[in-house]
């Protein structure tokens, strides 16, 4: 099976650290960011995995060469200007014949990807996009009111969202509604099928997730990725 991980992007938010290598081989414990991803979805049976890289793109193809250590046959496609959390998958549009996994190169998860792909390729959708749940507290009392009187009130409520996970499973046929070598979105690509009124499927992880977006993050994973990573693995 087929994966695409997004590893091209500046990260800007994680300097001075990505001024010196890409954001995707920042180490977590003993390992990179994207050895820990490719490592997990050899588990779940993807053995043919392509990074697209744009940034520092040599370090990663030095720092992999063709993934046969880890098991997988790798794939360097590195785009020649930037294009994007979508476009760079035109580059690839003549492998990619079967469903196939998008992943972002700095999200960190133990999602059961053998669920999730399963779960994909039985919906008649061209795009499966994973969620999280986001439980943030609000630190005021809420008022609820009607006209000039107060209805009634609720101390401090848990505001509830539900994040884009950065883990997607696409059809091929989805390449109809990608335009080529061109800066596209994942965020243009989900609103041109809405409007075109081409259902989309959602996949709740309940796994554990995070976002290495930001110095912050990348801490935060230093601390918790051994607990809530490898523990859930096994």
């Amino acid at each position: 099976m087929k994966a695409v991980i997004l590893a091209g992007g500046l990260g800007m938010r994680l300097r001075p650290f990505t001024e010196v290598i890409p954001k995707p081989l920042l180490p977590i414990g003993e390992k990179a960011v994207l050895e820990i991803q490719i490592e997990h979805l050899k588990q779940h049976g993807f053995d043919e995995i392509y990074l697209a890289t744009n940034y520092k793109s040599n370090y990663i193809e030095n720092f992999f060469g063709d993934g046969s250590r880890y098991g997988v046959k790798l794939t360097i496609s590195c785009e020649e200007q930037r294009l994007g959390t979508v476009g760079p998958l035109t580059l690839l549009k003549s492998q990619l014949t079967e469903p196939f996994v998008v992943m972002n190169g700095d999200v960190l998860s133990n999602i059961n990807f053998t669920d999730y792909y399963n779960f994909a390729t039985t919906q008649e959708t061209l795009l499966s996009i994973s969620i999280k749940k986001m439980i943030m507290p609000y630190k005021f009392g809420n008022i609820f009111f009607e006209d000039n009187f107060v209805t009634g009130i609720e101390e401090k409520p848990d505001i509830i969202t539900y994040a884009l996970a950065g883990m997607y499973i696409m059809k091929p046929d989805i390449f109809k509604f990608i335009p080529d070598n061109e800066y596209y979105g994942m965020d243009s690509l989900i609103k041109k099928l809405l409007s075109e009124q081409i259902p989309i499927s959602k996949y709740e992880l309940k796994e554990y997730w995070l976002d290495i977006g930001s110095i912050d993050d990348f801490g935060i994973a230093q601390k918790d990725f051994q607990e809530n990573f490898y523990r859930a693995v096994e």
